[in-house]
């Protein structure tokens, strides 16, 4: 009889499982449970805005290819993931974003549209089956924003993508950024070898938000249409140039400059000839700030012994590079809409704001740690081993600038047109009457100053691959981001900074790299002593070489052989030293290795195990009293 009621039991509870699976799947196919420290899997109060300020209609398709997908558990698991994203978006429209999944069968209408679309077809197996993975949206103005192919690698990004494509349907017009740059930071033929040179992943970024529109170095006016002026690396600015965008402020313009002292991308008026001359690579706007108290040192770069990112040194083996600095948490302001929640941007020879009795109110946006110093710009020039920057380099006590928010009022002379001095007339140059200027007293200014342009490029920040004929880019550092929130927060669009400036999937491991960044300091300063006694050593051999060609001698004396023998030696200790360094820094990362394993594979298991025994032994124990 007991055996009896307990198959029931075991029936019913079977039943009633199977009853809550099928429950869960009809009504909530949507439900999810986010424990992720940072809410990775929440639609963003970002996301939210950009979707209440939906007021026309917008289809959304999904594509995915069911059969091709049959034996890919990874993607299909992810497919499901993006399904589930998409029906909350829709779910916070009010019925303006409709979402539609589509699997695009073989010689299907579905596929051919897919196809016409852009959708980029993946061949999987080995029978020449395609794989479709992408979303299409459309706006009721035949505006169509595509996203060719849904890479498992960037789901971090898959709310910002689609939030992005929704914003970009939803407005009427986009804003337009009037963009004035002495790098090649767009496509262009290069001059010297005629083939096609790719534009900066960055700038890319922003085209595809904005409009972006080249202003003329010889410009006498900036269009009054223009929301947003980015100046990138502006080394020659003539004169009528400086005045229009002077005029441009003095109406409440908005402007972002990225100057440089030594823009390491900026190769051009070199002469082929003569490569070893140095390259004008400095750029500034002291011609309009410095009346506000704001300059960009001409001379000193910034180094940081703390910020310090590795490089291959002349031997190959990593070296720390004191003007490449990794800025993080710590060094990008919280107070700032623009950079609130990003976590890494990389700079190169930044330089150093000067302030002295300065005219606005300046917001620290980016700065080094408490140990950032200048450099002589000249030593960088012609660098080739990164330790010498080592004896230039004295450790600061306070933190240095690297980016500022310019902000407040100004009187009218210090923003607007500067008089022509040279016509003898003392009167402003002339403008048209759209450029009329405001003749109220006082200019609002708002102006963001980056001491470096390098980090713009794609070298600090992004890798871009091509992905089946498509150019796919993996950023593992916030410098585009950073760029994109700077234009947003600038014309006035925060919705998709949220969303951007949401947690990493990835974590560091921070042990780990505090212990790379002590030995590797302790191999650093090995490495320099190495480098000192060689130079020593070669001087003294260098002047026993000269006295042995003065007295005629064609055989090592005593003493060079004596010296050359100790050089030697002591080159052999110093070496030992490197390895043993090396091998205590293994022997430390492999010891954490060895109890995080520990840890994982054998405590936590055991405390499990432990824990269902107790749970069954308390169990058994009940049963039996009750019997």
């Amino acid at each position: 009889m007991q055996h009896y009621q307990t198959s029931i039991s075991a029936l019913v509870a079977i039943l009633g499982f199977a009853i809550i699976i099928v429950f869960s799947n009809t009504f909530f196919k949507s439900a999810r449970l986010d424990l992720t420290e940072q809410q990775l899997f929440t639609l963003s109060e970002g996301s939210k805005a950009i979707v209440e300020a939906v007021k026309e209609p917008i289809h959304v398709y999904f594509y995915f290819s069911e059969e091709s997908s049959r034996e890919l558990t990874q993607l299909r698991t992810y497919a499901a993931r993006v399904e589930a994203l998409l029906e909350e978006y829709a779910s916070h429209s009010q019925g303006n974003i409709v979402v539609t999944r589509i699997d695009p069968e073989p010689f299907s209408e579905a596929e051919d549209d897919a196809d016409a679309y852009g959708l980029q077809k993946v061949p999987v197996g080995g029978a020449g089956d395609g794989l479709y993975f992408g979303i299409v949206a459309n706006n009721a103005l035949d505006g169509t924003e595509v996203i060719s192919f849904l890479q498992p690698d960037k789901e971090a990004f898959i709310e910002y993508d689609i939030s992005q494509m929704l914003f970009r349907l939803s407005q009427a017009v986009k804003p337009k950024i009037g963009l004035f740059s002495a790098l090649p930071v767009k496509d262009q033929v290069n001059p010297q070898t005629f083939q096609m040179q790719p534009g900066w992943q960055s700038i890319k970024e922003i085209e595809q938000l904005f409009e972006v529109v080249d202003v003329d170095a010889e410009a006498t006016t900036i269009d009054a249409d223009i929301n947003l002026l980015l100046l990138i690396h502006p080394k020659t600015v003539s004169e009528s140039l400086q005045n229009a965008i002077r005029a441009y402020l003095a109406r409440g313009g908005a402007l972002i400059g990225f100057i440089d002292p030594l823009a390491e991308l900026d190769q051009q008026g070199g002469n082929p000839m003569t490569p070893s001359l140095p390259v004008a690579q400095a750029s500034d706007l002291n011609w309009l700030t410095a009346d506000w108290g704001v300059r960009l040192s001409e001379s000193q770069v910034l180094g940081d012994a703390e910020l310090a990112l590795s490089v291959a040194g002349t031997d190959g083996a990593p070296q720390r590079h004191l003007a490449i600095l990794g800025l993080g948490p710590n060094q990008i302001s919280d107070d700032e809409v623009m950079t609130a929640g990003l976590e890494s941007i990389n700079v190169s020879s930044a330089g150093l704001f000067e302030m002295t009795d300065p005219k606005v109110d300046i917001s620290r946006v980016l700065s080094s740690s408490i140990y950032g110093a200048g450099l002589p710009k000249e030593q960088l020039q012609f660098l080739r081993n990164p330790g010498d920057l080592e004896a230039s380099y004295t450790p600061g006590t306070k933190p240095l600038e690297v980016a500022i928010a310019l902000r407040g009022v100004l009187p009218r002379s210090m923003v607007a047109p500067k008089r022509d001095e040279s016509s003898g007339e003392g009167e402003a140059p002339s403008l048209e009457p759209s450029e009329a200027l405001d003749q109220a007293e006082q200019v609002a200014i708002n102006v963001l100053l980056i001491s470096d342009t390098d980090l713009l490029s794609d070298r600090l920040w992004v890798q871009v691959q091509n992905f089946f004929g498509q150019q796919v880019a993996t950023a593992w550092a916030d410098n585009g981001s950073f760029l994109v929130n700077a234009v947003d927060y600038m014309v006035g669009s925060a919705d998709l900074i949220q969303i951007r400036s949401r947690g990493r999937y990835t974590r560091p491991f921070e042990v780990v790299q505090n212990l790379k960044r002590d030995a590797e300091a302790k191999y650093l300063d090995s490495a320099n002593q190495l480098q000192l006694e060689l130079t020593e050593t070669e001087q003294r051999l260098a002047e026993l070489e000269s006295q042995q060609v003065a007295e005629g001698l064609l055989t090592l004396s005593p003493e060079q052989a004596a010296t050359l023998e100790s050089f030697q030696q002591e080159k052999l200790r110093i070496r030992k030293e490197l390895r043993d360094v090396r091998h205590g820094l293994d022997k430390d990362i492999e010891g954490l290795g060895a109890n995080l394993k520990l840890i994982n594979i054998g405590l936590l298991p055991l405390l499990l195990t432990l824990l269902m025994g107790f749970a069954v032994w308390n169990k058994t124990i009940r049963q039996a009293r009750r019997s």
